[in-house]
Formats: structure tokens, C-alpha cells, sequence
């Protein structure tokens, strides 16, 4: 069963964003969290399979979330998706630089998102519902 954590500020898109994980076929178990530093602090107690994550947040964006897993020897080896309004390719170079293993625009559909997960799990994770 795949773990996500995921981390974005705005409540209904997580909600989304587990919906479309859903009707993209993974069995998971989600954990939450609102902002870079409420990730760090999750990360420190629960283990995640793979991280997505919003850019712009409130108290920790997600930039600087990428800064602190990538100089966090622990936390580095868990791959992130960002998923981010922001599809600017300047930005999408950036966080790829700072260790994110894709990067998905916003809205997307199940199939883009499958397909970003099987990408970085290697596509073993998913489930038949």
C-alpha cells in the first residue's frame, strides 16, 4: 500500500489531489500536511513512500521544503512530485535541481498523475479497486 504525504495549503486540495490518487488505481494511506515545516515535522514521527507537494505555502514553501529534505541525509531518498499552479519552466527547473523526481501542473488528470507516480515508484505501488 503506497504512503503518500502530501502537502499543500489549501484543505480541498488535498482532498483533490487524494480523490485523483484514488481514481488513479493506488491503494494508499495518506498522511498531511500544510506547509514545508508541518511536512518536516510529519517526517520526523511517520515514513512516506513519496512526497507531493504545492510550491506556494504559507510559513514553508515548498521550495525551501526541497532545500531542507535535500540537505537532510534521511529525508533526501524520498522521492517528491511537486504539483504547483506555477508551470513555468524556469520553476519546474528549479525545484527538478533542487531533487523533486517530476513536476505536474496543475489541474491535471488521473491518468497524468498515475503516470507521474508509476514514473518515480517504478510502478509497482498501484492497486485494483
Amino acid at each position: 500500500m503506497l504512503r503518500p504525504l502530501i502537502v499543500d495549503d489549501s484543505p480541498l486540495m488535498r482532498a483533490f489531489i487524494k480523490r485523483v490518487i484514488t481514481l488513479a488505481g493506488f491503494e494508499f494511506e495518506a498522511l498531511e500536511a500544510s506547509n514545508g515545516r508541518e511536512a518536516l515535522e510529519r517526517l520526523a514521527s511517520c515514513h512516506a513512500d513519496i512526497i507531493l507537494t504545492d510550491i506556494n505555502m504559507p510559513v514553508m514553501s515548498g521550495e525551501e521544503f526541497l532545500v531542507e529534505l535535500k540537505n537532510n541525509g534521511t529525508l533526501e531518498s524520498i522521492p517528491t512530485l511537486v504539483i504547483s499552479t506555477d508551470a513555468t519552466r524556469d520553476r519546474a527547473h528549479r525545484m527538478l535541481a533542487l531533487g523533486a523526481r517530476g513536476y505536474l501542473a496543475k489541474p491535471f488528470s488521473p491518468e497524468a498523475l498515475r503516470e507521474a507516480l508509476d514514473g518515480i515508484l517504478g510502478g509497482d505501488h498501484a492497486g485494483q479497486q
